[in-house]
């Protein structure tokens, strides 16, 4: 069953400084993905410590991420150096070590809203699909996905993981469990919580762990969660996988797209 509650993202990962541009957090064992900590988790701890590191509150704007070590449970540190670019911009460099090696880095900037003589562009619509109350509930297997029983999610369009199925797309209403803030840092993990696009056209689970992500912020939500994630494999070959994301409140609205690119392990 579903629960709510009010904590912050920072709540949930005990996240907290531990000196000049320090900060640190542990991610609970029910958050791991295939072998560790749910990698949206990782990004979202880095956009919070980067948010932390700013100045001054500017919203996320985009967020480009590289994965360098495999974690573990152990906890995670985080340092960030943040500098200003000109008088809208702040890119903060963040990086996360456990035991002194680096784990991922990220840089991610932050930028205060201003007028322009361009017309506003809300972003692509979201595609039609059933109300996430007409749609079925589906698990993802807790014994290879640990961290599937924070996501509420059911799916909307598009074929589902390991059916076998010719396209490489999956499109769900999803919620996290617990309910967190639909933010930035929320965004990345649910940007991140569908299995890889290719797994539709699959029979058996193979692993396909990301190694880069990039993503862009468009609004803020108009409306709560549940989100309307949709994940689309733009190509696969030479052992590697590239999957685009896009997300949209419930009015419709573009929230944030994100690009992974992926190893694939077999």
């Amino acid at each position: 069953m579903k629960q709510l509650t009010k904590r912050t993202l920072a709540e949930e990962f005990t996240l907290t400084e531990t000196g000049t541009a320090g900060w640190q957090a542990r991610v609970d064992r029910s958050w791991r993905g295939w072998t560790g900590p749910h990698g949206g988790v990782i990004a979202a701890l880095l956009i919070e410590v980067a948010r932390a590191a700013a100045a001054e509150p500017l919203p996320v704007r985009a967020v480009d991420l590289r994965f360098l070590g495999r974690p573990t449970d152990e906890v995670l540190t985080f340092h960030a150096t943040a500098r200003a670019v000109g008088r809208s911009t702040v890119v903060v460099e963040v990086g996360a070590d456990q035991d002194g090696s680096p784990i991922a880095g990220a840089s991610v900037t932050l930028g205060r809203a201003m007028a322009s003589g361009v017309a506003d562009y809300a972003g692509a619509p979201a595609p039609r699909v059933p109300d996430p109350d007409s749609c079925a509930y589906f698990a993802l297997p807790p014994e290879i996905v640990p961290v599937g029983v924070h996501f509420d999610i059911r799916p909307a369009a598009g074929p589902l993981p390991l059916t076998g199925a010719d396209e490489p797309m999956m499109c769900a209403w999803i919620e996290l469990v617990p309910e967190l803030p639909t933010d930035a840092a929320a965004l990345a993990i649910l940007a991140d919580a569908l299995p890889p696009a290719v797994f539709p056209t699959l029979r058996a689970p193979v692993a396909i762990p990301t190694v880069a992500l990039s993503m862009h912020l468009h609004d803020v939500p108009t409306e709560g969660s549940p989100v309307l994630v949709r994940t689309v494999n733009a190509s696969t070959g030479g052992g590697w996988s590239v999957d685009d994301t896009s997300i949209w409140d419930r009015s419709g609205l573009l929230l944030a797209s994100a690009r992974q690119t992926r190893r694939v392990l077999g």
